[in-house]
């Protein structure tokens, strides 16, 4: 990285650590683990055509005059709120700034750590960020309760969480999980475990004893609960890094069993892109730099798809405390859930919704589903037709997992 990359990673890290202690110190909300009413354009419009007229204008208007500041080298400021600490989960993020794709775009973007402490969807509305990153139901639950967000790019388009037990315990279906010791995180992340067992005929209060688990497998592997909760990316993998006592080598796939919330139908929406949805109604330029973002956003995650070393390595200078072959794994896993993208990157596919709103209604996150202005398509939609129209792969059809071979403790 040439020294005008580094010295904007450093100032960007101090205004980093300046807003994330802000935002510490006036947000009372818990977030968990990596483990969750707004208008359209179309239905701000009248009827006669004059204000979609105007609104059309405005907006180009908008964008002309970020990219004359663009040419005149003035960057327009952005502050990005993780929802969990840096790691392969956010990797295009950090590739989108290290490869600077943003500055191309006009940005200048400062990335924020989440944590225990951090609730991306009240960063975001209090201002201290212009975009967010979180679950879907982590964005729906503060919509409900008068945050007025919305889902501008739906980056993962399948689920990453799993219920993990050892292949010996005679466990291979949400059936067998019936008297079972089975753990979860709870705070909000159980509840695809929780549909999943009603779907198979269980009763979560009587036909399974839930156990509170921590954000490890320690209860796992030393054989206090049957099952675990996983994200496929992370905790599964930290079982993969562990030494089997039985053979003295690390433990292998085939040791273990997982059940797949995508293949059980409870499976729910996870890391999007959230905007302010005031803002992206009242004012232009906030739109402009939407569509700039997530252009720019998704072709992090391109890059991250076609350069996976270059892309680790990004995300190990960016944070170097978890190691190289957990970084990789999780990167892979990561490209996974994203690739293919039949739609086109950042595509909110209609009946994931539909399903992860089922859940969160049925099993209480929400009392009721969201009105639409809970997603938006047309910024999305604007910066996958822009990438299209550049020649570039936003489907990603010929993406396969590669092998990544895991050492002990990640390193």
């Amino acid at each position: 990285m040439n020294q005008r990359s580094t010295l904007r990673r450093l100032l960007a890290l101090l205004a980093a650590l300046s807003l994330l202690a802000s935002a510490c110190g006036d947000d009372d909300e818990t977030a968990t683990d990596d483990g969750e009413g707004a208008e359209t354009t179309e239905e701000a419009a009248t009827d006669d055509g004059a204000t979609e007229e105007a609104t059309d204008e405005g907006a180009d208007e908008a964008t002309e005059e970020a990219t004359e500041e663009a040419a005149d080298g003035e960057l327009t400021p952005v502050n990005l709120q993780l929802q969990w600490f840096t790691q392969a989960q956010f990797a295009g993020y950090y590739a989108a700034v290290d490869q600077g794709f943003y500055e191309d775009a006009g940005l200048d973007v400062t990335i924020l750590e989440g944590g225990v402490d951090i609730v991306p969807a009240s960063v975001l509305d209090s201002g201290a960020a212009d975009f967010a990153v979180s679950w879907v139901p982590r964005g729906l639950v503060p919509r409900e309760e008068g945050v007025n967000i919305t889902n501008i790019a739906q980056i993962f388009q399948r689920s990453a969480t799993l219920q993990v037990a050892f292949a010996d315990s005679g466990i291979s279906s949400v059936d067998d999980l019936a008297g079972r010791n089975v753990g979860n995180w709870g705070f909000g992340n159980e509840f695809e475990l929780l549909a999943g067992l009603r779907s198979a005929g269980l009763d979560p209060d009587a036909d399974v004893t839930l156990v509170q688990q921590n954000f490890d497998m320690l209860a796992l592997l030393n054989g206090e609960i049957d099952a675990a909760q996983a994200m496929i990316y992370n905790e599964y993998a930290q079982v993969l890094e562990s030494v089997n006592p039985e053979t003295g080598e690390l433990y292998q796939p085939e040791d273990l069993v997982i059940i797949d919330w995508n293949d059980e139908g409870t499976a729910m929406l996870q890391d999007a892109l959230w905007a302010d949805a005031d803002r992206l109604e009242e004012d232009e330029a906030y739109r402009a730099t939407a569509v700039k973002f997530v252009e720019a956003s998704l072709l992090g995650w391109i890059f991250c798809r076609d350069n996976f070393e270059e892309c680790v390595q990004i995300v190990l200078d960016a944070a170097p405390t978890l190691g190289e072959s957990h970084q990789s794994w999780q990167l892979n896993e990561i490209n996974a859930l994203i690739w293919p993208s039949p739609g086109g990157v950042g595509f909110m596919d209609d009946s994931l919704w539909d399903q992860t709103v089922k859940v969160a209604t049925e099993e209480g996150i929400l009392a009721a589903a969201p009105d639409d202005g809970a997603f938006r398509t047309d910024i999305a939609d604007e910066a996958i037709a822009n990438l299209e129209a550049e020649g570039v792969d936003v489907i990603g059809d010929g993406f396969e997992r590669r092998t990544v071979e895991l050492r002990e403790g990640g390193e």
